[in-house]
């Protein structure tokens, strides 16, 4: 998780308040103490930060709060608006998504100083857009660094996306119309051009880039920012901005940085938009942005629609209520646990997708984890892979743990025999929880052909809810946050998967 050390000492904060016999003024001074500490270590800006503590101090008046009401409560919601406004531009960032128009091409440009990771975040933007179903193409514009050409072709290459680019141009803006033009006429709808940058803000960077903007007329102009430079980020967003009509930006470097924070407050202090970030080098390591759900993050308090959306670029809509139904069912076979392991492995990696549970302690994954998990999970789906049709479609487990069959599956994978082992037994913890669970809501018989939602009075609701907490192992339901953690994921599930029996209402 992106700023996760800033996140765990407020969250930690806030909770401290549990402690106390009663919550007084002392009592929120101490808090707002350690959080506006966590923030200046995150290097957000003085002003920023007295301003957060005293829009708390307004937003909370202890002495006048009604008796009986949760103090606890009402100072995190304060703290948390008061985040959000920090963070937040003024601009919603899905007012910036690209939106597919048929006969519609459009030309996507990047400026940002060396060394910002323009290049590598271009890549991330077209790949992004490309499993929504867009047909980008890369154009390299940067005539200035060596090599920037070599680095653009390697990544679009990686990520089978075509580019253009030149060893003899030197003039960035005809190469830049030489591109856009090329893959217009290859009928590319989204054309993303890669520029120039350099190590100051200097006078020639920005005449070049109003001349490859006037060369090639973009859609949108995104400033590519440095997270690492922290409060520093305010100067030069406003240089850019003022320089070229810059639509939006993205912020990169942010994975464990100490001045993420201060970037994040400073580019929204200039009142940009900020849209992805980039917390990483690889190509998932690409974060959409949206202040609430990034602060809901922050504390702990998970993004259930964030992870939704993962879930259903990765399941189609179609198979989404289907594979409810065989799990509901008690059908859950190795060909659909294969599935589900494909499905996991391409929604990025786990330990950003696990920070969008509610309640998620980012501890209990340490660094170099993630790394460790897909390689499992790849080795569970090769062992899957090597049964016969009749072993992937049967549920019967002691069938499949016949000494004999896990020696011919580990030697036909691969694997040591208790590698398979190991796999069985998860198959058993994976089919046992899940059918359990949605079992114990109480879902409806059909659900493939469930259509909108099927109302339950809050006592059926709370019923369903016990049932399901009590059919989760106590570790997974405490990672959740708890009941109330898991009626925040079954809201996310029922507004993504149309409806499971109102759970969420």
């Amino acid at each position: 998780m992106v700023l996760a050390e800033l996140g765990t000492r407020i969250s930690k904060a806030i909770s401290s308040m549990g402690q106390a016999m009663i919550i007084d003024e002392k009592v929120l001074d101490a808090v707002l103490k350690e959080i506006c500490t966590a923030l200046l270590q995150a290097d957000v800006n003085v002003k920023q930060v007295m301003n957060l503590r005293n829009g708390v101090k307004k937003r909370v008046n202890i002495a006048e709060l009604a008796a009986g009401l949760n103090k606890q409560r009402v100072i995190e919601k304060a703290v948390f608006d008061e985040l959000c406004d920090m963070l937040d531009s003024g601009v919603d960032p899905k007012k910036l998504e690209l939106k597919k128009e048929k006969g519609k091409q459009l030309t996507v440009m990047f400026v940002g100083l060396q060394g910002s990771g323009k290049t590598t975040t271009c890549t991330k933007y077209a790949y992004f857009y490309k499993k929504k179903g867009w047909k980008p193409a890369l154009v390299c514009a940067d005539t200035y660094r060596a090599g920037a050409f070599d680095q653009l072709k390697q990544n679009a290459t990686k990520a089978q996306i075509p580019f253009y680019g030149s060893y003899k141009e030197t003039d960035p803006a005809a190469i830049a119309q030489q591109g856009v033009l090329r893959f217009k006429e290859e009928l590319r709808d989204l054309i993303i051009v890669d520029t120039s940058g350099r190590h100051k803000q200097e006078a020639a960077l920005f005449e070049e880039m109003k001349q490859v903007a006037a060369a090639v007329s973009p859609d949108l102009i995104i400033f590519v920012m440095d997270g690492s430079i922290g409060q520093a980020a305010f100067d030069q967003a406003k240089a850019f901005k003022e320089a070229v009509e810059v639509g939006a930006v993205i912020i990169t470097k942010l994975d464990g940085h100490a001045k993420g924070g201060g970037a994040l407050s400073a580019v929204a202090a200039t009142k940009s938009p900020i849209i992805f970030l980039g917390t990483g080098e690889h190509m998932d390591q690409f974060e959409s942005f949206e202040t609430k759900r990034f602060v809901q993050r922050l504390l702990g308090k998970g993004d259930v629609s964030g992870l939704m959306d993962k879930i259903q670029d990765v399941i189609p809509e179609d198979k989404q209520p289907e594979l409810l139904d065989t799990i509901s069912k008690g059908n859950v076979t190795m060909r659909v646990l294969k599935d589900m392991f494909e499905s996991v492995l391409e929604l990025g990696p786990m330990s950003q997708m696990m920070s969008m549970l509610p309640g998620f302690n980012s501890d209990l994954l340490p660094k170099g984890n993630d790394k460790q998990s897909q390689m499992m999970i790849r080795r569970y789906i090769t062992i899957i892979e090597s049964m016969t049709d009749k072993e992937m479609d049967t549920n019967n487990i002691k069938t499949l743990q016949e000494p004999s069959r896990v020696n011919r599956l580990a030697r036909g994978s691969g694997s040591s025999p208790q590698q398979v082992l190991a796999l069985l037994e998860s198959y058993k913890h994976y089919s046992k929880y899940a059918t359990q669970a949605l079992k114990a809501a109480n879902l409806p018989k059909n659900l493939k052909s469930m259509k909108g939602d099927v109302p339950m009075n809050p006592r059926q609701m709370q019923q369903a809810l016990g049932k399901m907490s009590r059919a989760l192992p106590p570790q997974l339901l405490q990672q959740l946050g708890g009941v109330g953690g898991l009626q925040s994921l079954m809201k996310g599930l029922d507004g993504k998967l149309g409806g499971l029996g109102g759970l969420g209402k």
